[in-house]
C-alpha cells in the first residue's frame, strides 16, 4: 500500500478512521486486510477494537489511555512498513471452499439470473464457481460476507421487491458481489443457491467463518442444503 495515499481522520472522540482507498475492489480489500492484521499484531496502547470495511479501518480507542495525535502517528508508521508488501493477487491464507447446492428450492432466482444475463443456468453456475472471490468486508448481519469478484457477465441489479425472509445459508448475488446470509432475514439479493456451512456461530472461535481479505471459492454440490441434512 502507498503510505502517501493513506489518510487518518477522527470519528468522534474515541475513534480514528484510516482510509486506504476510495473504491470497492479486490486490491483495496487486500490492503485493508493487511492493515487490519498488522495493526492488531501491533497491540497499540489504548486501542480496544479494530473494524475493517471495504476501504477503511476504524480504530476504536480509549481516550483516557491514548492521545489521538500520537496514535495517528503510530498507525501511519506501522502501515508504512507494509508499503510494497501487500500482494496484488490472491491472499496469504488458504482458499476457503464453500459448498453450494444451486437452483431449485435452494436457488429460486437462478433461472431469473440466467434469463437476465442471457445464459443457461448451468453457465451461471460455471461462472460463479470458476471465479475466486475476495471478502471485501463483513457487515449487514454478524458473519455476512460481501464477496468481490463476481464476473461482469453475471452482474444484475438487486431485486425490485426484497423478500421478507431469506433462509440461512442462502448464496445470493447483486451488482458485482456475492453474499451469504448467515441467518434467516429479509434480503433483496438474487438467491442462486444454498450452503450448509455456518457463516456465524457464537460458540465458535472466531464466530465468523470468513474475514475481510479471505479468498473464497464456491463448489457446486447436489446437497446437503442445510446443516445435518443428507444429500438428495
Amino acid at each position: 500500500m502507498a503510505a502517501s495515499l493513506i489518510t487518518i481522520e477522527p470519528l468522534g472522540d474515541a475513534c480514528l478512521v484510516v482510509r486506504l482507498g476510495s473504491g470497492i475492489d479486490a486490491d483495496t480489500s487486500r490492503a485493508v486486510a493487511a492493515a487490519t492484521a498488522s495493526l492488531a499484531a501491533a497491540a497499540l496502547p489504548g486501542v480496544i477494537d479494530i473494524a475493517p470495511t471495504f476501504n477503511t479501518v476504524a480504530i476504536v480507542f480509549d481516550p483516557l489511555r491514548a492521545d489521538p495525535g500520537d496514535l495517528s502517528a503510530a498507525i501511519l508508521a506501522r502501515l508504512r512498513s507494509l508499503e510494497g508488501a501487500v500482494p496484488t493477487t490472491g491472499t496469504t491464507g488458504p482458499i476457503i471452499e464453500i459448498p453450494v447446492s444451486y437452483g431449485g428450492d435452494d436457488g429460486p432466482d437462478l433461472a431469473a439470473v440466467a434469463a437476465h444475463t442471457g445464459r443457461a443456468p448451468e453457465e451461471v453456475v460455471r461462472l460463479h464457481t470458476t471465479t475466486d472471490h475476495v471478502v471485501g468486508m463483513i457487515g449487514f448481519a454478524p458473519g455476512f460476507p460481501y464477496l468481490l469478484g463476481l464476473p461482469a457477465a453475471l452482474a444484475i441489479p438487486r431485486r425490485a421487491t426484497p423478500r421478507t425472509s431469506v433462509p440461512a445459508g442462502s448464496v445470493a448475488i447483486a451488482e458485482r458481489q456475492t453474499g451469504i446470509y448467515p441467518r434467516t432475514s429479509p434480503g433483496g439479493w438474487h438467491v442462486i443457491g444454498r450452503t450448509p456451512r455456518a457463516m456465524f456461530d457464537a460458540h465458535r472461535d472466531p464466530p465468523a467463518l470468513l474475514r475481510a481479505g479471505d479468498l473464497v471459492r464456491f463448489v457446486p454440490v447436489a446437497g446437503p442444503t442445510r446443516d445435518g441434512e443428507k444429500s438428495r
